[in-house]
């Protein structure tokens, strides 16, 4: 994944009047989110914000397996690439792919620990991390057996994002908005 590509910042118009009286404008579906604790804040992010699972974020930073993304899916990493929008990460999608790369089933360079400092330094791709709510988000979502894929999808159903995703299980439920086509 180059998260370095297009790194340029979009530009942000900043009213004249102190911070603490600043009125904030209507907000749009897509930003309508939590706020992951402890990271970067809505003013240093782009408008439009997804959250993505662990093959959509792999595949969107392989060149020879981007295709494999839906049409919708391409279509937003190519906007998070122009830093026209961003994506939350949750932590166990981090944990899945240092577990691929322990396994060799990917090679990240020059490792999983620069990988993760790129992305998260990229400003655009944001960690989430696991948190009791999210826990009970995922207790509605029995009908996605596998529990890292439960736990993705409870993430975005917590924060009020779409979901980047082409998993089966996940398409079917119901609780869960997503984008793939």
């Amino acid at each position: 994944m180059s998260p370095d590509r297009g790194s340029r910042r979009v530009p942000r118009s900043r009213k004249t009047e102190p911070r603490e009286t600043q009125r904030r404008e209507p907000q749009q579906r897509e930003t309508r989110r939590r706020q992951p604790s402890g990271e970067a804040s809505a003013a240093e992010s782009p408008t439009a914000i997804a959250l993505t699972d662990t093959h959509s974020l792999l595949w969107a930073g392989d060149a020879t397996k981007r295709r494999k993304l839906g049409r919708g899916a391409r279509a937003y990493f190519d906007r998070v690439e122009r830093r026209e929008a961003a994506l939350f990460v949750p932590t166990i999608v981090l944990v899945e792919v240092g577990e691929l790369q322990h396994l060799g089933r990917i090679r990240l360079q020059p490792s999983f620990e620069q990988w993760l400092t790129d992305l998260i330094a990229s400003r655009v791709f944001i960690p989430v991390d696991l948190t009791t709510e999210i826990v009970r988000h995922a207790q509605q979502l029995y009908d996605i057996p596998e529990r890292g894929d439960r736990l993705i999808a409870a993430t975005a159903v917590a924060m009020n994002v779409p979901l980047i995703s082409r998993d089966p299980d996940i398409a079917a439920c119901a609780h869960v908005e997503r984008i793939w086509d």
